[in-house]
Parts: structure tokens; sequence; C-alpha cells
């Protein structure tokens, strides 16, 4: 039987038309993206290598043989980092209340422009801890040109008066400033040699009695020994060598009683423990009458 050329070409056609043709897939955009920069991803990325690649060497060298047979190599990392951009463009300073700005740059020892794989941290840090505010310091360098400085200051404690001199120092008898004292508020009163190291811990005494801390104007240190509390009345408490706190007990038990503090006197002894003595201020002496002193005045001629 012969075929029928027409039916052959429409099944042909309709064969065609029933199955699916798949679509090209769309690249997405990020791999367009991608394809478009790669030329300029890649020298970043080497680039960046190429620079901790560098700090690593240099670092290494110096800490093997910072100043031997190596060092020109050294410097020759150092050149090269020098070309490639890595220069101190900031420093960025934290905890700064009190030092002066002009310290911690001169401590530094760096300024813009300067190398980057030159600066020390190290010893920028120890530079710094030299300063008479700062208790601790942290340096850290960021590459590729930030130079990060974090410092933790002493905190001004009281004025320390010794020998016509007053300074600020801190609770460990640190001195920390010499000028400006009055920029710090009220601070507590230290006189006398020895006073400096061992007035925290009066202090501490004092401030769990505040009835008698308020009425302090100056802790006077004697001998190294023992302590008086000048009173701002002009009184002077005497307390016991090595028995401070019940001596300050005892002192506010009888100003809740008696008012003892805010009467006119010259002193008050607490230094036995089974005795207190008082001295009251010195009364002016009343004035001779007219004919007394003219007959004092008479005897005196004769």
């Amino acid at each position: 039987m012969a075929r029928d050329p027409g039916r052959a070409a429409a099944r042909e056609r309709l064969s065609r038309t029933s199955v699916p043709q798949k679509e090209p897939e769309r690249p997405s955009r990020l791999r367009i993206w991608v394809k478009r920069r790669r030329s300029l991803l890649w020298p970043a990325i080497y680039g960046t290598l190429g620079f901790g690649a560098i700090a690593v060497v240099v670092l290494a060298v110096r800490a093997v043989d910072p100043a031997g047979r190596v060092r020109s190599i050294a410097e020759s990392f150092s050149g090269v980092g020098d070309g490639l951009g890595l220069e101190v463009q900031q420093v960025i300073l934290e905890g700064r209340r009190n030092t002066p700005t002009d310290m911690i740059r001169a401590a530094l020892g760096v300024s813009r422009g300067d190398p980057m794989l030159e600066f020390s941290p190290e010893a920028a840090r120890a530079r710094i801890e030299t300063i008479a505010w700062v208790q601790q310091a942290h340096v850290e360098r960021r590459l590729p040109g930030t130079i990060l400085v974090r410092i933790d200051e002493r905190r001004p404690f009281a004025i320390w008066q010794n020998g016509g001199r007053f300074v600020i120092i801190d609770r460990e008898g640190r001195v920390v400033a010499s000028d400006g004292l009055d920029q710090f508020g009220p601070l507590p009163l230290l006189v006398g040699t020895g006073a400096d190291t061992a007035g925290a811990a009066l202090h501490d005494m004092l401030r769990r009695q505040p009835d008698v801390a308020e009425r302090v104007q100056a802790m006077v240190r004697i001998h190294e020994r023992r302590w008086n509390l000048r009173l701002h009345n002009g009184a002077d408490v005497l307390l016991p060598e090595g028995a401070e706190p019940a001596a300050i007990d005892r002192l506010a038990e009888l100003q809740r009683e008696a008012k003892l503090l805010d009467r006119p006197l010259a002193a008050i002894d607490l230094r036995l423990p089974d005795r207190l003595v008082l001295r009251p201020t010195r009364q002016a002496e009343p004035a001779e009458a007219p004919a007394q002193q003219q007959q004092a005045t008479r005897a005196r001629r004769g």
C-alpha cells in the first residue's frame, strides 16, 4: 500500500508542536556582575594578600633580628609598604579625660604620613604608660593607615599638701597633676608626710560616718604614725594610732548625743580608750581697769 505524502507531513508537524521546547536559561544578575568585574576583583584580592604577607615578613624579621644582619631586608620591605600606600593616615584616641593630648602625641612618636610598618605599637604603649595620668594603655596598628590608642586613666582622689606644695594624687598616692587643682571639683585634703599613701584607708572609714565626714576639713598625718582631723570650725580631733575605726564610731555617737563637733572647742582628744579630753578655745583675757593700768605704769617707772 502506497504511503500518503500529505498525511506523513501532517503527522510530522503535529509531533513538533506537541513536544515543548526548552527555553535557554538566562544568567542571573549576580553572575553577570561578577563576570563583568572579574578582571577587577582578582587584582584587589592579590593586593590585599600582598599587604598582609609584607607585614608578616617585616614583623617576623624584626622579631628574629631587630638590629642585626637582616635589618636591611626589613627596611627594603618597609620601602615596598610605602610604595603601596601603607602610611599613617589617622590616630584614634579613646578613654582620655584628663591626660594632656600633647603628652600623648609626643609619647606616641608618629605623625601623619609616616610609614606604618616602621611604627612599633609596643614601644609606643611603654612610652604612653610613663605619663602620670595613664594607668594602662593599649596601642594597635590597623592597616592600611590607622593607629588606635586606648588608655585607662588614674582617677583624681585627693589634694595632698606637703612642704607647702599642693598636688593631685590618686588612691595609691601617685601624683597625677600639680596645677589646675580647682578643675577637679571638691576633693579630700591630706596633709603631711605619709598622708598620700595612707589617706585612702582613713577616707573610707570616715565615709561610714557621714555626720563626722561632712565636718572634716583636712586629714593630717602626724609623724607618719597617726591622724588628726581638722574640722571646719578649727577644732582638732586627735585619733589613736591603729584604732581609728573605733574612735571615729565613738566620735559619731558623741555628735548624735551631745553635738560635740559643733561646740567651740580647740581639741578633742580620743587617744585614750577610756578617757575623753576636751580642750576649750582660749578666751580673751578681760581688760584691766584704767586705775589698775595707771598703778601698773607708775610701778614700772619706779
